[in-house]
């Protein structure tokens, strides 16, 4: 898969410069409406913001999208069943470390990856995915997300993510300050050598604030498709189970719920769009993403021996595409393993053994205190009861609260 990163690296750096020449040109643009002939100034200023937004990316940029999704860091106690599946998938992965694990406070499922490097990475789920994925679901969509970052399209994603944002936000400054402030037309009607070509350069800045975020979405589309069908790749040859990730995409398929977080900066990160819910589910016409029931039959259509020329065999006939999405090196050199068998359910086989998992990870974050009782009864408390002593419910035990970290203390009475 070499050959697939280094391409991957190449289309991405491309599309990253791409990217930058846009933030300039609207930069210029809004110098002009602000104040004509001013459009050098404004070129610098936009110089200026693309040197410190790539400096945040590259410094903090998987901090700034774990923030913006609401994601919280958890340790292996807090829910020992995703920790060990993304501990298992990194290990299958060979990545060098484990990557740290979030969990977002949200019921729509979803899921991301980000981060720098291998060495740095992150993953990050929906409380609802959690809810809704049995084990075999999770392990493909944790296996999808680590075929991210082994591919090294995560720093991309941030550069990429992080100027569009820049870029919406000069736009809406440019098309506010054109509206409701009147930019530079009053100034250019009262100077007195305005000239045609004047009014050109005003009608071209109009035009590209108008159509910068259009641009710069399909800029980000370009980027977003193909690593997709590489990432399902990589999660059916690392889980040597294509059906599980099949399976996890049409529950989410099926899923209405709209990720509260979600905003065209960030959408593209997660494995499914989270912008494109309809009445009948998530489309599959998204702006950023492949057709979700497409790569649906792309794994389904792999059976018995799973690997790179599999998934590949499997693309170009549902796509009808004579080429498909994985090189000719890494077609040559990856090997086809056999497929395994789905697993058995084991723990939190039911949803509701899935619900309450996610649950008890949330309070835990939330500082909340588990008090097991003798009777089988699980007490929770918020922190500020630390030091009381309250009674179980159901065996009438007294238990004082401690402080998060320090084990209870049964009083019976």
């Amino acid at each position: 898969m070499w050959e697939a990163i280094r391409a991957n690296q190449r289309r991405a750096a491309v599309l990253v410069v791409v990217m930058a020449a846009l933030l300039f040109a609207i930069g210029y643009a809004l110098g002009e409406l602000f104040e004509p002939g001013a459009g050098p100034v404004g070129l610098g200023v936009a110089f200026v913001i693309w040197v410190a937004m790539t400096l945040v990316a590259y410094a903090a940029g998987d901090q700034v999208f774990l923030s913006l999704a609401g994601a919280r860091k958890i340790a292996k106690a807090d829910h020992p069943v995703l920790y060990n599946v993304v501990e298992e998938m990194a290990i299958a992965a060979s990545l060098p470390r484990v990557p740290d694990v979030y969990i977002i406070d949200d019921q729509a499922p979803n899921a991301f990856a980000t981060g720098r490097s291998p060495t740095t990475a992150s993953v990050a789920v929906t409380a609802g995915l959690l809810e809704t994925m049995s084990r075999d679901e999770l392990q493909g969509v944790i296996a999808h997300e680590l075929g991210h970052v082994t591919n090294r399209d995560v720093l991309y994603m941030l550069f990429v993510g992080i100027m569009m944002g820049t870029i919406v936000m000069l736009a809406d400054v440019g098309i506010r300050v054109m509206f409701y402030g009147g930019g530079g037309r009053r100034r250019t009607s009262r100077s007195s050598g305005g000239g045609q070509g004047q009014a050109i350069v005003m009608i071209v800045a109009l035009l590209l604030v108008v159509l910068a975020p259009v641009l710069a979405q399909l800029i980000y589309l370009a980027l977003s498709r193909r690593r997709e069908y590489l990432a399902d790749a990589c999660s059916a040859l690392t889980t040597r189970n294509p059906g599980g990730l099949a399976s996890a995409l049409e529950k989410l398929q099926r899923s209405t719920a709209k990720l509260a977080a979600a905003n065209r900066a960030t959408a593209p990160m997660y494995i499914v769009n989270p912008l494109a819910v309809s009445e009948h589910g998530l489309a599959d016409l998204t702006s950023t993403h492949p057709p979700i029931s497409q790569r649906i039959k792309i794994l389904r259509a792999m059976a018995g021996e799973v690997g790179l020329a599999g998934y590949d065999e499997a693309f170009r006939t549902v796509t009808g595409r004579p080429v498909g999405v994985v090189p000719f090196s890494a077609l040559r050199s990856g090997a086809a393993v056999a497929a395994v068998a789905p697993a058995s359910p084991g723990v939190l086989a039911t949803r509701g053994e899935r619900v309450r998992a996610a649950t008890d990870a949330l309070w835990r974050l939330n500082g909340y205190v588990f008090v097991p009782c003798a009777c089988g009864t699980g007490l929770k408390f918020p922190s500020a009861y630390a030091g009381r002593q309250i009674a179980c419910p159901h065996c009438g035990t007294v238990h004082t609260v401690r402080p998060p970290g320090q084990d209870p203390v049964n009083e019976h009475r």
